[in-house]
């Protein structure tokens, strides 16, 4: 059968691209980045002037240089009445685009308008040298400046570098670069490319004991008191204390999110309802978390005393009446013990504890070559024709990349390479395109385009080997599932040690503090949305800034909004892991009705050794698990996994499906009825569509284990069910009978709140969560 058009579509593609990885050359540029193909540039460092001479009567002049090569002409700023000034600007002409065999460096007065040549330096492209990193920047020299004629002018000399050399020359991110020569000078750093970090983000437990000597406004009265916590834009409140006294107790926590350095101090008010929708304060009480102490296990900090202020103005001379102040009772630490989930926990690309002293050695390295794209849509318009500025977007870890923007191009190409450090092979980078809307510079008014998105999990590669396929960018929106274009992208995982890597997989997923003190899945569920929010701030600060609709799309954050196509995409999620189930069923109801006679007498064969011999029962099972295992090596996958549109049902939707994925939460619906019974609806809908997505991931992760989906945690399995093979055979049943039977009713004594290896192996598998949309 031939496969439908849409799914050829939407296919991914094995690529075959001129990069150094694998190939045999004596390049040393090839080794350099050897992930990406090499892109060839013109650089010319302009650093400063010497004893210009003035055309004016005072003998000064206004200089910038102009650095002009064929059509392409970019000058640098100029600077008035200056005779020596310094620009240290770098410009990149891409070898590709040049289409002269002169370039010009001329030194200019803006003041003069007839002639502004103060003078030039000419140099021809086959005379230029060329640089290979790791080498040393080319030391610039002192060039005689020369007129229209070639003459040498009596005063006057440029200091320059000009070679040739790739992007892995250090001068490239900041350059001037020939492609963006239409893009304002407001609007250049907006384009270049850049490496963020993500704060270190820190859960706040705040543990509300008790007060003392609360004195309410109304003294016929006995408050009912509660406390308010509040943290930058978070706000959690107790319940009101049952013991009504100026004395009340609570013995609450409350838990926020905080990223270093810690800019928002922690305020704590005490409040009394005096009346529906009427809180009175009775004291306030501010803690910097610089003074907060920090700890990294389960053990209690120690607790303290606070002064509450008291929240009216009062002058000097009463407060120096007050003997005594009302008082609260706070264990407040800062949890280091704990990672904080900001991305979505299917696609986490980092499981490590905040503390850095609990974080283990690393595992590897992942690199990462964005090559190109092709095919992408028109994002926008501009003098009525669509046109793209895309650029790429990586994240893992605390590590944010984002490349340079390719502008007025719908097959763009970014030849650039990027490394992470790789703690855990159970994590996912995510690559993100997107169009840029501030080429021109400009605040806040056009936002950055969602061109699609790329999720690949470190567990699915095979180490050491480059992956290079072409991706298939897909956006899901109000019309139904459209492919935007391509992602062309070089993987490698490259292990440092191969034995702790397998190491890992014994490991519990999140570190010990999420199961020794585990938080809810509501507490989980808002701490993800306030660090989202403070990840998604903190970039959009930085310059040029990481815009809050592209963090949000990276990190996935509203995958937790109700879907009728996620729900039913889960659905058949399941149904394709119980339908091995049904096979088997199915097959065994054929053995037993005679449908293969030849079948059914080696079955009964079977049946009677094993009723005969029962300790060959578990050795059996493994020893044909093992081999399916190893019969499954000949098919198992080549390729990462990638967005799968029938996998999530986004090639059938119905328009009226994506019209309610689509809507606005709260609804938009006129009726206060109809919105209130939809919002429900949504909110149960959303908890049931996450726990079916769960159970599909669980079955999903029993198929990994000989599928060789990862090649490492199969291998591990593989090996597992032959050594048991072995142990089983030559144990007696009733010996493997009887321990495992005092395993599982050992004393709690001897349990412990970790989860067991085999439970830590499972909860490390791949699932097709990966190929959602």
């Amino acid at each position: 059968m031939q496969k439908p058009p849409q799914a050829v579509d939407f296919a991914l593609k094995e690529t075959s691209p001129n990069i150094g990885a694998g190939a045999v050359t004596t390049d040393k540029l090839a080794c350099t980045y050897d992930l990406v193909e090499q892109m060839q540039y013109l650089y010319v460092h302009v650093v400063k002037a010497k004893d210009l001479p003035g055309k004016d009567v005072t003998g000064s002049c206004d200089p910038y240089v102009e650095v002009k090569l064929g059509n392409y002409k970019g000058t640098t700023k100029h600077f008035e009445k200056k005779t020596n000034p310094e620009w240290s600007q770098v410009f990149a002409f891409s070898k590709e685009r040049i289409q002269a065999s002169i370039l010009e460096v001329s030194v200019k007065d803006k003041d003069v308008v007839l002639d502004d040549l103060i003078g030039r330096v000419l140099f021809e492209l086959n005379e230029i040298p060329k640089r290979v990193p790791p080498d040393s920047p080319l030391a610039p020299q002192w060039y005689r400046l020369e007129d229209r004629k070639g003459d040498k002018v009596k005063n006057g000399e440029l200091m320059l570098a000009v070679w040739m050399g790739t992007q892995a020359d250090e001068a490239f991110p900041d350059a001037w670069h020939s492609d963006a020569a239409a893009v304002g000078p407001d609007g250049i750093a907006n384009i270049r490319s850049k490496v963020y970090l993500s704060p270190k983000l820190w859960y706040v437990r705040v543990n509300v004991i008790e007060a003392q000597d609360l004195v309410p406004g109304d003294k016929s009265r006995f408050p009912e008191a509660f406390v308010k916590v509040t943290l930058g834009n978070q706000a959690l409140r107790t319940r009101i204390s049952q013991s009504r006294s100026i004395h009340p107790m609570w013995n609450e926590d409350l838990i926020f999110v905080a990223a270093e350095t810690f800019e928002e101090p922690l305020i704590l008010t005490v409040e009394d309802r005096v009346g529906p929708n009427k809180d009175e304060i009775l004291g306030k009480c501010v803690i910097p978390l610089q003074l907060v102490q920090r700890r990294l296990d389960h053990k209690p900090v120690n607790t303290r005393w606070y002064n509450l202020e008291k929240h009216v103005a009062a002058d000097v001379e009463q407060k120096k009446e007050i003997k005594f102040a009302s008082r609260i009772h706070l264990r407040a630490c800062l949890d280091g013990g704990y990672h904080v989930l900001d991305e979505s926990t299917h696609h986490s690309s980092d499981l490590r504890p905040t503390a850095k002293q609990l974080w283990r050695p690393i595992i590897g390295i992942l690199e990462l070559g964005v090559l190109s794209a092709v095919g992408l849509m028109p994002m926008k318009t501009k003098d009525g024709r669509g046109t793209t500025d895309a650029y790429c977007v990586a994240k893992y870890g605390q590590k944010w990349i984002r490349t340079r923007t390719i502008v007025d191009s719908f097959t763009p190409k970014w030849n650039e390479q990027y490394t992470w450090e790789v703690f855990d092979p159970c994590t996912v980078i995510t690559i993100g395109v997107f169009d840029n809307g501030h080429v021109q510079g400009g605040g806040g008014g056009g936002k950055d385009s969602r061109i699609g998105k790329v999720r690949i999990r470190l567990s699915t590669l095979e180490t050491d080997r480059v992956y290079t396929h072409s991706y298939p960018l897909i956006v899901l929106q109000q019309s139904g599932v459209k492919k935007t274009g391509e992602v062309q992208l070089a993987v490698r995982f490259t292990c440092s040690s191969f034995i702790n890597m397998l190491h890992m997989y014994s490991h519990p997923l999140l570190p010990k503090m999420h199961y020794i003190h585990p938080l809810s899945v509501i507490q989980l569920d808002s701490l993800r949305h306030q660090a989202m929010q403070i990840v998604s701030m903190r970039l959009s600060r930085a310059e040029p800034p990481l815009r809050k609709e592209v963090v949000e799309y990276m990190l996935d954050v509203d995958s937790h909004m109700w879907s009728m196509r996620r729900s039913k995409a889960n659905f058949f999620r399941i149904m394709g892991v119980l339908s091995g189930l049904i096979a088997v069923g199915k097959w065994f109801d054929q053995i037993c009705n005679w449908k293969n006679p030849l079948t059914t007498i080696l079955i009964h064969i079977l049946f009677i050794i094993l009723v005969l011999y029962p300790e060959l029962i578990l050795p059996t099972i493994f020893l044909y698990l093992f081999l399916i295992g190893i019969w499954n090596f000949r098919w198992r996958p080549r390729h990462p996994p990638h967005m799968d549109t029938r996998l999530s049902h986004a090639d059938a939707a119905h328009p009226d499906e994506l019209d309610e994925e689509f809507d606005s939460f709260p609804t938009s619906k006129p009726s206060d009825i109809v919105r209130m019974r939809y919002d429900r609806l949504r909110s149960i809908a959303g908890r049931v569509q996450t726990v079916v997505g769960d159970l599909a991931t669980q079955g999903e992760r029993f198929q990994s284990l000989l599928s060789w989906r990862d090649p490492r945690a199969t291998t591990l399995f593989v090996i597992f069910c032959l050594i048991a093979a072995v142990v089983l055979y030559v144990t007696p049943f009733q010996v493997v009978a009887l321990l495992i039977g005092i395993y599982v009713l050992r004393h709690p004594r001897f349990r412990h709140k970790l989860p067991s290896v085999p439970l830590n192996f499972f909860r490390r598998l791949p699932a097709r969560s990966d190929s959602m949309i």
